[in-house]
């Protein structure tokens, strides 16, 4: 006689075994009309460093509803007939953006469609309920090159500015023109995935997903440290161009271009996500110190 332990079911799991055959024509449908999509989105835009955060932005972002999935199913299913203008849109955007090559309308319609099969299926209610996995996929949406140009210059001046004085301070042979660092005999140009609109924003997501995570109470907390992603990206964007700037110092322009290169990367969010952990800290630290001050006067 032999005896086992069944291990628990997550939720999650449960209920997608439950209302699956329901969906898997939806889903047939979307793998038919999206993969192409995505398979040129990982051998195209997203190995690229300008757009490598778009698979990691959607893949929270399917994590996110597939937390909320249970409140979703839990909500009366009441099929909404707006979704269907929602889904029309969706697919035109997909068409207009995969014919003529435009990536900005081809990755919005991956939202758009999500979210009309959505309200098509379980109503307006379940869309309120995943709002903000929504939301945030719309930072995976590569902006209009143009304006990502016009915003960008300012931001690598302002980063080359700061690296310059700062290497300067601590004694390194380093000068500037524009967004090129001369150092010794090596010359950088700060390039936009260094210090650009696009690292702005993905940082300005993970403090966004790092929000909804912790679901603080406190308004003052949540907006205050979304507040603080700007400068929090400007410092961490800096601590990543001082440290190629002397990895290329030390160990020459090859180290500097090659592996270390994506490795500088890394120590950008990493840093992000130290000062974020840092700043929730401190703002932490503050709420209750306030609180505290009247029981201390009593």
């Amino acid at each position: 006689m032999q005896t086992g332990v069944r291990r628990a079911v997550p939720p999650q799991l449960a209920q997608v075994r439950a209302v699956l055959p329901e969906w898997w024509p939806v889903i047939a449908g979307l793998a038919v009309l999206l993969l192409p999509t995505f398979y040129d989105l990982f051998t195209g835009a997203w190995i690229s460093e300008e757009q490598g955060h778009g698979p990691i932005i959607y893949g929270l972002a399917l994590w996110l509803i597939w937390r909320k999935w249970p409140e979703v199913l839990a909500v009366p299913a009441r099929q909404s007939w707006s979704g269907w203008p929602v889904l029309a849109l969706g697919l035109a955007l997909h068409l207009l953006g995969r014919s003529q090559h435009i990536l900005m309308l081809e990755v919005g319609a991956i939202i758009v469609v999500m979210a009309a099969v959505l309200l098509v299926k379980r109503g307006a209610r379940a869309l309120a309920i995943l709002w903000f996995p929504f939301f945030f996929m719309l930072f995976m949406v590569p902006l209009p090159s143009e304006f990502v140009a016009a915003v960008t210059l300012p931001m690598k001046m302002a980063v080359s500015w700061a690296t310059e004085h700062l290497l300067f301070a601590l004694g390194y042979p380093i000068s500037r023109t524009g967004v090129i660092l001369q150092i010794g005999q090596y010359q950088l140009l700060v390039a936009d995935a260094c210090a650009g609109l696009q690292t702005l924003l993905t940082l300005e997501a993970l403090g966004l997903f790092y929000l909804n995570f912790m679901r603080h109470p406190s308004a003052f907390r949540n907006i205050g440290l979304a507040l603080f992603i700007i400068p929090i990206s400007f410092s961490a964007n800096v601590i990543r161009v001082i440290a190629l700037t002397l990895i290329t110092y030390y160990f020459g322009d090859a180290a500097g271009q090659g592996f270390l290169h994506g490795f500088a990367g890394m120590v950008l969010f990493v840093t992000a996500l130290l000062l974020i952990l840092s700043v929730d800290s401190a703002l932490q630290w503050y709420l209750r110190r306030r609180a505290a001050r009247p029981k201390e006067g009593a």
